[in-house]
């Protein structure tokens, strides 16, 4: 194969490889907003915290396998206790100050693993599995990020499946268009809340455990990942996973080609794309105007 057309293949699936890890953070993040109203700051901090727990359960067990598996589970129990313990109490509240709260929990997790683990960053090792290259049409890639696509892919035809094919999936989307209605007839709306955050906060788990080995651990994590995955729910709309979606992959696209044409404009090119996106549309690519 040509040099110069592998190259541009091996960028376009490590763009769709950034652009799933980015759709399992802000996919959940769309789904809080879209059911509950809630937007939620500390959903990044949640994405770093598990890659961290990921990090301390390689420590303990030696597997990566285990920590895909238990990360997850421990910030969807953070996010239920979050929302139960927490965010349930500014029902009645407007969206100052579900945002101050949340932004207030976003700082003591980071305070909290940085007196845990310190603020160096910490490296977390491809499980030997999974190391390598493997040829892709002709040219050689790493096997990691073939993975991270394929379990993306996985996890969101599973949610498709569970949102759009059972009968929860149904209560889930008639709460997004009709609480009241839904609650009249008698379906526990506050257990169902409680449910999606903790889903919405499993997806942000697997997120921040494979994209440990990729970017390393530390503080700013959050911060890193967590604005781009905010920038997609923007400019796709809030409460729109279709769109989170298409906006994931071309913001992905968008970061591995701009690094390799224009290296110096593209960290601003999301920017740029959003503002594009906003000034045509305010709600939003995918959004419905109120």
């Amino acid at each position: 194969m040509d040099p110069t057309i592998s190259l541009y293949l091996s960028q376009a699936i490590h763009g769709f490889a950034y652009g799933m890890i980015l759709f399992l953070i802000a996919s959940g993040l769309t789904l809080i907003f879209g059911m509950m109203g809630i937007l939620n700051l500390a959903h990044a901090s949640i994405f770093m915290l598990s890659g961290y727990i990921c990090y301390q359960t390689i420590l303990f067990t030696g597997s990566y396998w285990i920590a895909l598996i238990v990360a997850p589970i421990i910030t969807a129990f953070v996010g239920v206790l979050i929302e139960r313990l927490l965010l349930r109490r500014l029902q009645e509240f407007g969206h100052v100050e579900q945002l101050i709260l949340t932004m207030g929990i976003s700082l003591f997790i980071l305070g909290a693993v940085q007196l845990i683990w310190g603020t160096e960053s910490i490296p977390v090792l491809t499980p030997p599995i999974l190391e390598g290259l493997v040829d892709v049409f002709g040219f050689t890639y790493p096997i990691y990020r073939l993975f991270i696509i394929v379990l993306a892919v996985t996890v969101l035809s599973i949610m498709g499946l569970i949102l759009f094919k059972t009968r929860i999936g149904k209560i889930v989307r008639a709460a997004v268009e009709d609480r009241e209605m839904v609650n009249a007839i008698g379906i526990n709306i506050p257990l169902v809340f409680t449910c999606v955050f903790g889903f919405g906060t499993w997806l942000a788990g697997i997120a921040g455990v494979v994209v440990a080995p990729i970017l390393t651990i530390f503080p700013g994590l959050a911060d890193q990942v967590g604005m781009d995955a905010f920038i997609v729910v923007v400019t796709a709309g809030f409460g729109s996973l279709g769109g989170a979606f298409i906006v994931s992959i071309i913001f992905g696209l968008l970061n591995s080609y701009g690094v390799q044409i224009i290296s110096q404009l593209a960290p601003i090119l999301m920017f740029g794309f959003m503002a594009i996106v906003l000034s045509i549309r305010p709600e939003g690519m995918f959004g419905v105007k109120e």
